[in-house]
């Protein structure tokens, strides 16, 4: 078993010192380490983070888009609380090298797997909302998702949604999904899923939920389609 980096640069990143380490050693502890799983690692603490991510996001876009309706704040919102943005913040403080793996998790690829970070920034949003309030969790996801907001003002468009319109426009049937595979322990599942529009070759997605597979593989039909200039 190998420990991750210690947490004191961690809290650097995070621009909060914690009161209570114990809560941030939770928040990077992997299920798979012997007396993880349970209330030793991270899950709970990602259930408490993924609520205070969205209640914060919400608050941060209804003020920062004032005249938007409801649909395309959802569309934003979505975006920003999806598993790929969440990893992005965690590359972006270095989670990665901070998560307490099993040996098994590390020789997989664990501190780079995509869907592990997200969920692990979650928890260390819980972590911190837990250790210093409100005002701590909302402080790190206002600094870490303020780039994301502002990059793109023109509300984001779900994948699925865009390659069911691309296909309705040509008058084709609707994208057909199928899972191909499910692979992994319980706690750490990978899907793998298909999709296929009529006439053009599928495309596949991989992810830690059948939703967030497919997602995955509707943008690599899309990309694929739009680059043929169709």
């Amino acid at each position: 078993m190998r420990e991750g980096e210690g947490l004191a640069s961690l809290d650097a990143a995070l621009g909060h010192r914690f009161a209570d380490p114990g809560l941030l050693e939770q928040a990077v502890t992997h299920a798979s380490l012997p007396g993880g799983a349970g209330s030793g690692d991270y899950e709970r603490l990602e259930f408490l983070g993924d609520r205070v991510l969205g209640l914060v996001i919400a608050d941060l876009l209804y003020r920062r888009f004032p005249g938007e309706s409801e649909g395309p704040l959802a569309k934003r919102f979505a975006a920003l609380v999806s598993g790929d943005c969440l990893a992005r913040v965690a590359a972006s403080i270095g989670l990665g090298r901070h998560l307490r793996l099993s040996r098994g998790e590390e020789e997989t690829g664990g501190r780079a797997n995509a869907g592990l970070l997200a969920d692990c920034c979650e928890a260390v949003i819980g972590a911190l909302y837990l250790d210093g309030g409100l005002p701590a969790a909302a402080a790190f996801i206002a600094r870490h998702w303020e780039g994301p907001i502002e990059a793109d003002l023109a509300p984001p468009q779900d994948p699925r949604t865009a390659l069911q319109e691309w296909a309705q426009a040509r008058g084709l049937k609707l994208p057909a999904y199928e899972t191909v595979q499910e692979a992994g322990p319980p706690h750490d599942p990978t899907f793998v899923v298909r999709v296929a529009v009529a006439g053009f070759p599928p495309a596949e997605g991989s992810a830690r939920s059948k939703r967030a597979a497919a997602t995955a593989a509707a943008g690599a039909l899309l990309q694929h389609l739009l680059d043929r200039r169709g």
